[in-house]
């Protein structure tokens, strides 16, 4: 394998400043901010988090480093394990079409550890997630296109983690170079439909990711080495060539609904046909879904854990039809055992659309054909799932999907001032904002 190395990415993670993205990308770094926050907050609440910190507690337990939904403080890799075992926990993160995958939970933690070492500004913490979001796509477009699989989340996540470590830890250029070739190649190799169809509580690879790009750039400062990354090669440094010119920030999705992104299509066409015809479920007789083969190879199983409740097709869009949302509250250990979900989980059937298979992955497509107990019969139109990168998701669209989803653990004021914080908090450190996030 051939490498050039030019500095290119190297340049650009290091000295890109806020005042020089544009308006539109400015304004993406902090819907996406919220976002992550949403993934942080609910992500503290579950059982997956809980093991990151008894992880932490005894391995990583000394410094002074907070992490968001807990008053303990730990070192830095403490706190990138801690909060790398939140940000994916209840899967309500951002995701990225054509890398098939969540960039932004693949490297908060390492940054946000990071920005809270340094106590950085908001600012700072902020441009710094922008060019990791595209050295992290841009890595995971080359990863899919060099080994010919489908790889998870984790993969692209030691990249982006070392990416946005090694700037605010103050790397020169050669440094990052070494920090992101360190990273790449000891990448946790996930596959992805193995990681969705046998969901473990660490699904898509995220904390050893994560731990992977840390550990990179640590060890980057205490002098060790390595050589060359895929997007230095002649094959996919095109990769590169609009790099600061197009972003790729610009083509995530965002999650309304906290489970795979492959059931939010009839999930949603579930909701909009219940509103549309007031009918409940105790009204339903049989749910045929009409989507792609991967989304319909998630339908088989009962789950019996909060991971495979989220990865799964059944569970959440039999929940939509009897709770009228999917949130955490329907998809945590302690929702599982709802006969009335079971119960409509037994009357959904699943069929794959050649149409909507031959769009996948670019387009996430589905229909439902819905047949209720009084003989009416119903036909959704075909959806994509809301929140893609083409329905021009703004500071309104993640503010309502704040409230919505930390409904449940924030009060009305609280959500609030965590709002105001996270929107126009642009000068206050970092240390502050996550000590009012905990405190609201």
């Amino acid at each position: 394998m051939e490498f050039h190395t030019n500095y290119c990415l190297e340049r650009y993670i290091l000295d890109t400043s806020w005042e020089n993205l544009p308006p539109q990308i400015q304004e993406r770094a902090i819907v996406c901010g919220i976002d992550l926050m949403i993934a942080l907050l609910l992500g503290s609440k579950g059982q997956q988090f809980q093991a990151g910190m008894h992880t932490a507690q005894a391995y990583y337990k000394d410094g002074d480093i907070p992490v968001v939904g807990s008053d303990q403080t730990f070192g830095l890799l403490g706190a990138v394990v801690a909060m790398s075992h939140a940000s994916n926990s209840f899967d309500i993160d951002d995701g990225h079409n054509m890398i098939k995958g969540h960039p932004g939970t693949s490297f908060v933690a390492g940054v946000l550890a990071a920005a809270l070492e340094k106590n950085v500004t908001y600012r700072e913490y902020l441009t710094t997630l922008v060019v990791c979001y595209e050295a992290a796509i841009r890595c995971g477009l080359a990863v899919q296109d060099h080994y010919q699989y489908l790889h998870s989340t984790g993969t692209y996540g030691a990249f982006g983690t070392a990416a946005g470590m090694g700037r605010l830890l103050g790397f020169t250029q050669e440094q990052m170079n070494n920090a992101l070739s360190m990273a790449e190649f000891h990448a946790p190799l996930t596959p992805v439909m193995r990681s969705v169809q046998y969901p473990s509580m660490n699904k898509d690879g995220v904390p050893f990711g994560a731990l992977v790009g840390a550990q990179a750039a640590l060890e980057t400062l205490e002098g060790s080495t390595a050589y060359g990354y895929l997007l230095e090669t002649p094959e996919y440094q095109k990769y590169l060539d609009s790099l600061g010119e197009t972003y790729e920030i610009m083509n995530l999705y965002f999650k309304p609904y906290t489970c795979c992104r492959w059931a939010h299509q009839p999930i949603q066409a579930c909701i909009d046909l219940m509103k549309a015809h007031a009918f409940t479920y105790k009204d339903v007789e049989r749910v045929c879904v009409h989507t792609f083969d991967s989304a319909a190879q998630l339908s088989k199983m009962r789950p019996h854990t909060a991971d495979e409740a989220q990865y799964n097709i059944a569970w959440p869009v039999a929940s939509a039809l009897v709770h009228g949302d999917v949130g955490m509250e329907q998809v945590i250990e302690s929702a599982l055992d709802d006969s009335r979900v079971l119960d409509m989980m037994q009357r959904l059937a699943f069929d794959v659309d050649p149409a909507m298979e031959a769009q996948f992955p670019a387009k996430r497509l589905a229909w439902v054909e819905i047949r209720l107990k009084d003989g009416g019969e119903l036909k959704s139109p075909v959806y994509a799932a809301p929140g893609e990168h083409t329905d021009h998701v703004d500071l309104a669209w993640m503010e309502e999907k704040f409230r919505r989803r930390t409904a449940s653990i924030l009060t009305d004021k609280e959500q609030e001032n965590v709002l105001a914080l996270l929107k126009d908090g642009l000068d206050i450190q970092m240390q502050d904002i996550v000590g009012r996030i905990n405190h609201p």
